[in-house]
C-alpha cells in the first residue's frame, strides 16, 4: 500500500535613517516573534509602501550601494537556538547578496537574494543562529553596489524541537502489549491494544512553555473499519480522531491535533471509543510540523504559483535549477493535460533556441547540460527539428569532453575543476544522454556511456554505508580532497539525491539485457539501504550532512529529502528493493509535505532548501542559506510528488 496515493486526491485549481526598534507584531505562535524592517535601524535606505504584499506598515528599500543595511535588536531570556526568517523581494533579475551578522559576527556571508519575479513577490530566507541572553543585534548588509533587496521583516522562531515519545515506553491503559511483527515502526516496537473500548496508552512529558502545540500520533490500521479513539490532554478530551484504515498493518500514517499544553508536566491519554480497540500505536510527537491540508494537489498548486510569480521571460536563464523545475512541470502537464503548463515550458526554452537549433552555450560544465532534457521533451512533443539539433550539440560535446584516467567526465573543464567527479554531475548529464539514445538515436553509444559514468562515479564515491561522498579529485590537489583517496570528507545530501535519481531514470531507459543493468540496480539498492539508515525518525526527512544529524547545527533539507523519497518509492515500485522500505519512503514524502504551505496570497511556499553548493567542509554545508521556493527544491518536489501520488 502506498500512503501518498491515499493522502492526496483532489486538485485545486542615500539618507541615513535611524529608528529604534520599539514594537513587535503579534507572534505567529508563542515562540515566533516578528520584527518589522520599517521599525529597525536603517542605514542608507528608506521605508516605502509602494508594492503589494508587505507586512506591517511598509518595507525597507535599500539604497543601491555597498554597505546599506537594516539592523534589528532581538531580546532573548537565555541562550537560545533559533531560526532567523528574513522576508524579502527582488524585482530584478540580478542577485542582491547580503551578509547577515549576529552581534557583529557573520552567520551567512554574502548570502544570495536572487530575483523573486517582481517587487510584489515576497520570499523568505531561513538562517539558523543561536541568540545569547539579553539584546542581540541582527544586521543584513548589502555586499554589492546594487544594494540589498526590499526587506519586509525578520521573524525569530524559537520553537522548541519536537519530542518523540514512543508508544512502547508509555503507560498502558487496560490491555496493551509491545509488538514488533509489522515493519516500519520507530523505536523498538509499537503498542497493540485489546479490541475493547477504553484500551489505550498514556504519555507523560514536560513542555518548556505553555501554548498551543501540535500532537501527532503515528498509527497503523490494517483493518477495513475506523478505530476511533479519544485524545485527552491533562484529563480533558480535546479530540476524537477516527484513525481510519491505512491499507496494511505495516502502512503507518499520522493524525495531528493542535491543543494547548501547560508549562511543565502534561499527560496525553489515547483510548479507544469502540469495541474494535485502537489502531496499532507507534509514537506521539509533541511539537513540530502540523502537516499540509489534505485534498490539495500540491504539484498543481506549485506550478500555478510559480507561473503567477514568473513569466517564461523572468523565471531565469539557461540553468540547471530552472531546467530541473521545467522537467518537473512537464510531469505535471503529462498528468493533468493542462496545455498552459506545456506552453510555458516551450516559451521558456524558445528564448534560447533559434530556428536553426543554435543555443549560446559551450557546454564546458555538466551543469549546463541538464536543460537538454527539456529539448528532448519538446522534440518528442512537437517534432520540430530545432530542438533535436540543439540536443545533438550536447550529445556531440561528450566526444571531446575531458575525462579522468578511468573515463569519468570532469564536473567542468575549467582548471579549478580539472580531474574532479561530483556526484551532482551524474544527474546533470547522464539521464539526458540515455534519453537521447531512446528519443533521437545512437542508443548503443548513449546507453554505454551513461551506464559507464554511473559505475565510474559510484566506484569512487559510494561507500559501504550506501551513501556517496560529494566529490572525488583525481589530482588530489584540492583543499577538500584526501591525499590518499582523493575524496571529499562529507556526505552532502543533495549530491547523493541527484545521483539516486539519475541512476533510476537511466534504468528506466535501459533494455532488460543491458550488460550494466545489474550494476546500476546494485548501486541503487545500496543507496536505498543508506537512506533508510540515516533518515531522521522525527521529521522523516534527511539532514544536510546526511550522517551527522546528531549535531545541533545540522538541519533537514527539503530538496534532498524529496529526491530520497522519490528514489526509495521508485526503487520499490520498479522491483529493485523490498517493499519493507515503503514506510521510509512514505515518511519521507510526509516530511517534505510538512514543508509546503499556502501563503496569505494563496501561493505555495516550500521552505528549507539549500541554495547551490560547492564542495566544502561540514561548517560550509550546514551554513548554506536555507531558502524558500528555490528551484532546486521546487523541481525535486514536483518529481517526487508525481512519482508518489499515482
Amino acid at each position: 500500500m502506498r500512503f501518498v496515493r491515499r493522502f492526496i486526491s483532489a486538485s485545486i485549481g542615500g539618507a541615513l535613517v535611524a529608528v529604534t526598534l520599539t514594537s513587535l507584531s503579534a507572534p505567529a505562535t508563542a515562540a515566533v516573534t516578528r520584527h518589522e524592517a520599517e521599525s529597525a535601524t536603517i542605514t542608507q535606505g528608506v521605508v516605502e509602501a509602494n508594492h503589494l504584499g508587505f507586512s506591517g506598515t511598509g518595507f525597507v528599500n535599500y539604497d543601491n550601494v555597498t554597505g546599506s543595511s537594516v539592523q534589528w535588536s532581538v531580546d532573548a531570556v537565555a541562550t537560545t537556538p533559533v531560526k532567523l526568517i528574513l522576508r524579502y523581494a527582488n524585482g530584478t533579475t540580478t542577485n542582491r547578496p547580503m551578509t547577515i551578522t549576529l552581534n557583529g559576527q557573520p552567520i551567512a556571508a554574502n548570502a544570495a537574494f536572487p530575483g523573486t519575479g517582481s517587487w510584489d513577490a515576497w520570499q523568505s530566507m531561513v538562517i539558523p543562529a543561536t541568540l545569547t541572553a539579553g539584546a542581540n543585534l541582527v544586521e543584513a548588509t548589502a555586499t554589492t553596489a546594487n544594494g540589498g533587496p526590499n526587506v519586509d521583516f525578520l521573524d525569530v522562531d524559537a520553537t522548541a524541537p519536537p519530542q518523540v515519545l514512543e508508544a512502547e515506553t508509555a503507560t498502558f491503559v487496560v490491555g496493551c502489549v509491545v509488538e514488533n511483527n509489522w515493519p516500519g515502526y520507530t523505536g523498538t516496537g509499537f503498542a497493540n491494544c485489546d479490541n475493547t473500548g477504553g484500551s489505550g496508552v498514556e504519555w507523560t512529558f514536560t513542555a518548556q512553555q505553555a501554548g498551543s502545540t501540535n500532537l501527532t500520533v503515528r498509527y497503523a490500521n490494517g483493518g477495513t473499519t475506523n478505530r476511533p479513539a479519544a485524545l485527552a490532554v491533562n484529563g480533558t478530551i480535546v479530540s476524537t480522531p477516527v484513525f481510519g484504515p491505512t491499507g496494511a498493518w505495516s502502512a503507518w500514517q499520522t493524525v495531528t491535533v493542535q491543543t494547548p499544553l501547560n508549562a511543565g508536566t502534561n499527560t496525553v491519554r489515547l483510548t479507544a471509543t469502540s469495541a474494535t480497540g485502537p489502531a496499532n500505536l507507534d509514537s506521539l510527537t509533541v511539537g513540530g510540523d502540523a502537516g499540509p491540508p489534505s485534498g490539495t494537489d500540491w504539484a498543481v498548486a506549485m506550478v500555478e504559483s510559480t507561473m503567477a510569480r514568473y513569466t517564461p521571460s523572468t523565471i531565469g536563464g539557461w540553468s540547471y535549477p530552472v531546467g530541473l523545475y521545467m522537467y518537473g512541470q512537464y510531469l505535471v502537464y503529462q498528468r493533468t493535460g493542462d496545455r498552459r503548463y506545456f506552453d510555458y515550458i516551450r516559451n521558456w526554452m524558445d528564448r534560447f533556441v533559434d530556428t536553426n537549433g543554435n543555443v549560446s552555450q559551450s557546454y564546458n560544465n555538466l551543469d549546463s547540460m541538464l536543460p537538454g532534457r527539456v529539448l528532448l521533451i519538446l522534440y518528442r512533443e512537437t517534432g520540430q527539428a530545432k530542438y533535436r539539433i540543439a540536443a545533438q550539440k550536447i550529445h556531440d560535446r561528450f566526444a571531446t569532453y575531458p575525462r579522468t584516467s578511468d573515463g569519468g567526465f570532469w564536473h567542468a573543464t575549467s582548471d579549478s575543476r580539472a580531474g574532479q567527479l561530483w556526484a551532482d554531475g551524474a544527474f546533470m548529464s547522464m539521464p539526458f544522454l540515455a534519453e537521447y539514445g531512446e528519443i533521437v538515436g545512437d542508443s548503443a553509444y548513449a546507453w554505454e556511456e551513461a551506464t559507464k559514468q554511473i559505475v565510474v562515479y559510484a566506484n569512487h564515491l559510494q561507500q559501504p554505508s550506501g551513501l556517496l561522498r560529494h566529490a572525488y579529485d583525481e589530482p588530489r590537489d584540492e583543499t577538500w580532497s584526501d591525499n590518499v583517496t582523493g575524496l571529499s570528507a562529507e556526505y552532502w545530501c543533495r549530491a547523493i539525491g541527484w545521483f539516486g535519481m539519475a541512476t533510476l531514470q537511466i534504468l528506466d531507459v535501459l533494455p532488460a539485457d543491458h550488460p550494466r543493468r545489474a550494476q546500476l540496480v546494485t548501486i541503487a539498492q545500496n543507496m536505498v539501504r543508506g537512506f533508510a539508515t540515516y533518515q531522521d525518525p522525527v521529521s522523516g526527512r534527511w539532514f544536510q550532512v546526511v550522517d551527522k544529524g546528531n549535531r545541533a547545527d545540522d538541519w533537514t533539507e527539503t530538496s534532498c529529502s524529496s529526491m530520497y523519497a522519490y528514489t526509495m518509492d521508485k526503487a520499490i515500485a520498479d522491483g529493485y528493493v523490498a517493499a519493507t522500505y515503503q514506510g521510509n519512503a512514505d515518511r519521507g514524502v510526509q516530511g517534505v509535505l510538512n514543508r509546503i504551505s499556502l501563503g496569505s496570497d494563496g501561493r505555495t511556499n516550500l521552505t528549507d532548501i539549500s541554495i547551490g553548493t560547492n564542495v566544502g567542509d561540514y561548517a560550509y554545508y550546514v551554513g548554506r542559506t536555507r531558502a524558500t521556493n528555490d528551484f532546486h527544491g521546487l523541481g525535486a518536489f514536483l518529481i517526487m510528488y508525481e512519482q508518489t501520488r499515482t
